[in-house]
């Protein structure tokens, strides 16, 4: 009798090269690259699911996704033969067996990004921060910025035209932090939208360039209209850093 197991992988990823998370029916995403070493390595065909999606030229230090896979086997020597064959941008870092209807989308209990902005001008860092050479108000950012920390309707920070039911998400944290030449803002939640956070510090950099007033940010944040906010600044500065789930779904 075969016996089918659930099994949690943990993935990095450097997203320069894929056009997201999200298998795309005419683009190269992270998941149609994962499924197709998958199906080699496993000689069938594999389909996974993440615990949800980055958008194009987005990295990734911590992503899971959950296969189901019809055999037990020994974790480290598949993931030698996983790493052997994924692209250099891509690897396996563990696999954790699962109870069989844990989800590594539905059951993630909240998920950190960081956007990491260089206030010197470093080519070594082009494609992993954003040069940002406008002088900030940092002082004035943080206080806009404790503004975002619980439920809120985020509609005014997500890309128009997404498939959600609602625009609302609990933010944990969210903070501002000084590493040497680097401006990192580490940001947690229980979900995010579309274009989030990319468009929130992009707002917050209006902040901190007196472009707005942290009352015109806080009047961003009631209006619901992706139009008042800020734009968008560019992905290859936003990492996804970590996904938590309860410990009771592994065995």
């Amino acid at each position: 009798m075969t016996i089918i197991m659930r099994y949690f992988f943990e993935i990095t990823y450097n997203g320069t090269s894929y056009h997201g998370w999200q298998n795309q029916p005419n683009a190269i995403s992270v998941q149609q690259v994962v499924e197709d070493c998958m199906t080699k390595v496993f000689r069938k065909k594999i389909s996974i699911t993440g615990s949800g999606r980055t958008d194009t030229g987005v990295h990734c230090v911590q992503q899971f996704f959950h296969a189901d896979v019809e055999m037990a086997f020994d974790e480290q020597q598949w993931i030698a033969k996983l790493n052997s064959i994924l692209p250099r941008f891509i690897g396996i870092r563990s696999i954790s067996s699962v109870k069989p209807e844990a989800s590594a989308r539905y059951d993630a209990l909240d998920r950190t990004y960081e956007y990491k902005i260089t206030r010197v001008k470093d080519p070594i860092m082009v494609g992993h921060t954003y040069y940002f050479f406008r002088e900030l108000d940092i002082p004035t950012m943080e206080r806009a910025t404790a503004l975002l920390i619980g439920e809120h309707d985020f509609q005014c920070f997500s890309k128009v035209h997404t498939d959600v039911n609602n625009f609302i998400c609990n933010i944990k944290q969210a903070r501002w932090n000084q590493k040497g030449d680097l401006l990192v803002l580490t940001i947690t939640a229980n979900r995010f939208l579309r274009g989030m956070v990319r468009s929130i510090v992009g707002t917050l950099l209006d902040v901190g360039s007196k472009k707005i007033t942290i009352k015109q940010f806080q009047d961003i944040l009631k209006s619901k209209d992706r139009k008042q906010a800020g734009v968008n600044v560019p992905p290859e500065a936003l990492y996804l850093v970590h996904v938590k789930y309860p410990k009771s779904i592994f065995i």
